[in-house]
């Protein structure tokens, strides 16, 4: 799969999910946008139109209330709402990032996956299918010391095996650490993030306790494909993986439900 397609079909998920996310939010019991979200939005237009560039502090709530007429719980929830900002004795506007878009729509995509069983399955394609073109692009493009760091971290997720929490932590930076191979930091986050959705929404999408040395050996299969510079082994193998968690997991879930 070339990388446009990838991206565009974990784009496309992404966009098709969202939608349905923000049915939930920002609106009046009569249809109407909240004010809140209206002077979210004045603030957000600022932002694109360069008012405020990363760095500057924001007016204060006193002026904000006077600027848009509003009073201050509608300025306060608008402020808390927006991700470009730190918050503190004066909010600032943060600088952009990739990491931060990733967080913005987190806890919204953790509640949707958890009441749609239907996007959570094209999740895990999704994640199938960009976890493999990540190992092809390790496959080809990693250096000595990027093995150095996988053995590193696949020693620590050893070391892990008797702290479930801890070990599933290791296995997140395992995959997200594949994905930085590439150079590019959008791969990476968004490695890191289709780890969490999963892991927050369903723990055994990502980890069945019990399997732990069978993850191991795996994830030791994968580094060795990737070493070996071979990038359609290391995307059999990784995919061989992740689709061994996931019917592991759908087992599990046909005997609960039995």
């Amino acid at each position: 799969m070339s990388l446009s397609r990838l991206a565009h079909s974990v784009a496309s998920l992404v966009i098709a999910l969202m939608p349905n996310v923000a049915q939930s939010t920002g609106m009046t019991s009569f249809g109407r946008p909240k004010r809140s979200d209206e002077i979210r939005e004045r603030l957000l237009k600022g932002f694109q139109r360069g008012d405020y560039a990363p760095g500057d502090p924001l007016p204060s709530e006193r002026e904000l209330m006077h600027l848009y007429g509003v009073g201050r719980p509608a300025i306060r929830e608008a402020l808390q709402s927006l991700q470009r900002i730190h918050h503190g004795r004066r909010a600032r506007v943060a600088a952009p990032s990739v990491a931060r878009m990733v967080d913005q729509v987190g806890e919204s995509m953790k509640l949707f996956l958890a009441n749609s069983p239907a996007s959570l399955e094209q999740l895990k394609e999704a994640r199938l299918v960009f976890e493999m073109e990540m190992a092809r692009i390790a496959a080809r493009k990693h250096s000595a010391s990027d093995i150095v760091r996988l053995r590193r971290l696949l020693q620590a997720q050893d070391e892990a095996q008797n702290n479930l929490e801890r070990f599933v932590a290791c296995d997140g930076d395992f995959h997200r650490e594949i994905a930085a191979i590439s150079g590019n930091p959008i791969f990476a986050a968004l490695s890191e993030a289709l780890f969490k959705w999963l892991a927050a929404t369903y723990r055994g999408a990502v980890s069945v306790p019990g399997l732990e040395k069978l993850t191991l050996n795996e994830h030791a299969q994968i580094i060795d494909a990737i070493a070996a510079g071979t990038p359609e082994a290391a995307a059999k193998t990784m995919a061989d993986h992740l689709n061994r968690a996931n019917e592991l997991y759908r087992i599990a879930n046909y005997r609960a439900a039995s």
